[in-house]
């Protein structure tokens, strides 16, 4: 008899040694331990993300160089790829995480507690942030479509750079209303996800677990007021729809 044949093949995860990757990804802890250390990830980018965009207040000529230095990167193509790697990685997290906990619900206290008809605001906070992490995901599809695809059939991107595209997205009524409130639920998202996944990470201490939750507050301000304002300001100051005009040709003539 043939030993070679009767033995199974080894998979793939064990050609790679990757089991601890895999009990990682099996098990609850370790699941909500990834979890916290993409949304940390995230939350870099975030502030990366921020400044760059701040640049649209020192005008078009500064914005577009940054943009296009940027672009001329020969790592970007990776960084991009890690990135939407990271989104998924942490919103696959997500809905798993969601179905164990409504899973729990059906289990002896939870049971009992379901039965109750809650008002909306006492709902628990894991179900808050799949919510607002779910209006957070179509926000970022909707940017991606507005800014990297360029694909809005009510926005002219043609022969604009890219500070023109961008204040031209922004002052689109639609797109103002959904930037507004994607920003403001992605700042309620943060709030209670910056100090949660340090939680995950096991980073617990009764003496800075309150310091950690403090700076997870007044982050998600930042993050959510700096990407608030740009909105805002495209309709607000007079410069930014001239500089659009302008490059569109539409500005008058001199005297």
């Amino acid at each position: 008899m043939d030993t070679a044949a009767a033995d199974p093949k080894p998979s793939v995860v064990e050609k790679l040694n990757l089991r601890w990757l895999h009990r990682l990804l099996t098990s609850s802890i370790g699941r909500k331990f990834v979890m916290g250390l993409t949304g940390l990830g995230l939350c870099g980018f975030l502030v990366v993300h921020l400044a760059g965009n701040l640049l649209l207040y020192a005008g078009p000529e500064s914005f577009d160089r940054y943009a296009h230095a940027l672009h001329e990167q020969e790592w970007l193509p990776l960084a991009e790829a890690g990135l939407f790697a990271l989104f998924l990685l942490h919103i696959y997290l997500a809905f798993v995480t969601a179905a164990e906990n409504r899973a729990a619900r059906h289990t002896g206290y939870a049971l009992k507690q379901s039965k109750r008809r809650d008002l909306v605001w006492e709902w628990p906070a894991h179900n808050w942030m799949f919510l607002s992490g779910a209006v957070v995901l179509g926000f970022l599809i909707l940017h991606l479509v507005d800014m990297k695809f360029e694909a809005r059939p009510d926005v002219d991107y043609a022969g604009k750079g890219p500070y023109a595209v961008t204040v031209s997205v922004l002052r689109n009524p639609y797109s103002a209303a959904v930037y507004l409130l994607g920003t403001a639920i992605l700042g309620f998202h943060l709030a209670h996800g910056f100090a949660s996944a340090f939680q995950s990470l096991g980073l617990s201490h009764p003496k800075y677990t309150p310091l950690i939750k403090s700076f997870g507050y007044v982050f998600a301000v930042v993050i959510a007021a700096g990407f608030f304002s740009l909105p805002l300001s495209a309709w607000v100051l007079p410069h930014m729809a001239a500089a659009v005009q302008v490059e569109r040709g539409d500005a008058a003539p001199t005297p």
